[in-house]
């Protein structure tokens, strides 16, 4: 087990913002975690798990012990006449995941291509985008308790996904009814997750974006590669890459209304962009909230709104100048009270502030 004190995390989260961990250990075995539950000093620390750091606002120098996940490995687990199962560990690059399945002729996971972070942090915020959640592929993880430093399993019942929601998200007395009731925020680290990914695949082409892509290719029946090339460009003319314009990718999620007040949001604002889902709700898409009210391209010191899509913040400071967490979440909290007061919706940011 390898503890260091004082540790930069600058390169470590993806905003770029500069804080210390005063104590971090290094995740390359659950050996290392069973280690930290059976030391003396460092069993009973709260703790934070930090995964790519894509998720993240860090507002100052981070005080609870932090594990740092770098288990690696991707592997076929088991082929049935239905579906592939993959299993990678939770220190692998999502995208690289992504990348690997293709390459071995797996489809299923190319519509959330590019979505930055690691695999080990895709189940605690049910990633998704342009039609696919990551619950649509999930098989089960193993994680480990850091109060015993037992393993154990979950299935996606157990999980309890939602909109970028799961167990992993509510501590133990934060949620109630079913599964949430065991809440797991800094209970646990995730060390592997497996996927189904079925062979009988089918293209999810739902978005304007896709269709748009369909359009201009005049491709009706794109191939999961072409689907991965298409929303790797898309994502790119959207959104900047954390290692050139510091960010955490979308910094709220889109909010849901129902049809009564969308009805009304519309009779007021036409072209809102919203989408109807199965349960009878309306998504709304948050950047298009937030642009609506002007805020695009307008900053709180080297924290800003970026220009080619409202619903990034970015670190206009670079690595040399960085914004602040501080000036992160004044800029988020100012942006939610204008959304507030022209739409009466209440933004709900992604990341986690820590």
């Amino acid at each position: 087990m390898l503890v260091e004190s004082n540790y930069p995390l600058q390169t470590h989260n993806t905003f770029g913002i500069v804080a210390k961990a005063l104590q971090l250990v290094h995740v390359r075995s659950e050996a290392d975690v069973q280690a930290v539950v059976a030391h003396a000093q460092l069993r009973d620390l709260p703790k934070l798990v930090l995964g790519g750091g894509s998720n993240i606002v860090l507002t100052g120098d981070v005080k609870p012990l932090v594990l740092k996940v770098e288990l690696k490995g991707m592997r076929l687990v088991e082929e049935t006449d239905k579906a592939w199962m993959v299993e990678a560990a939770a220190g692998e690059s999502w995208h690289e995941l992504v990348q690997w399945t293709l390459a071995q002729g797996w489809p299923g996971l190319e519509n959330m291509a590019l979505i930055p972070g690691s695999v080990g942090a895709s189940p605690v915020q049910n990633i998704g985008a342009y039609g696919v959640e990551l619950q649509d592929r999930f098989e089960s993880l193993d994680a480990i308790d850091l109060r015993t430093g037992h393993s154990f399993s979950l299935d996606a019942a157990q999980c309890a996904f939602g909109y970028r929601d799961s167990v992993f998200k509510h501590g133990p007395n934060q949620a109630s009814g079913g599964s949430r009731s065991m809440g797991l925020a800094g209970q646990a680290l995730i060390s592997r997750v497996r996927f189904r990914l079925p062979k009988a695949w089918k293209p999810v082409l739902g978005y304007a974006d896709l269709e748009r892509k369909m359009a201009e290719t005049g491709i009706t029946q794109p191939s999961a590669q072409q689907i991965f090339d298409w929303v790797c460009a898309i994502r790119r003319a959207k959104l900047p890459d954390p290692a050139v314009i510091g960010n955490a990718g979308s910094f709220f999620k889109n909010p849901t209304v129902t049809p009564e007040q969308c009805a009304d949001i519309i009779a007021r604002d036409p072209k809102v962009v919203h989408y109807p889902l199965d349960d009878g709700s309306i998504k709304l898409a948050a950047g298009w909230l937030i642009d609506a009210c002007g805020w695009k391209g307008k900053t709180v010191g080297n924290a800003a709104v970026y220009d080619k899509q409202a619903l990034v913040l970015v670190n206009k400071g670079g690595r040399d100048h960085p914004c602040t967490g501080g000036e992160v979440m004044t800029l988020a909290k100012a942006i939610q009270t204008s959304v507030y007061e022209r739409f009466g919706i209440r933004l709900e940011p992604e990341p986690v502030v820590v």
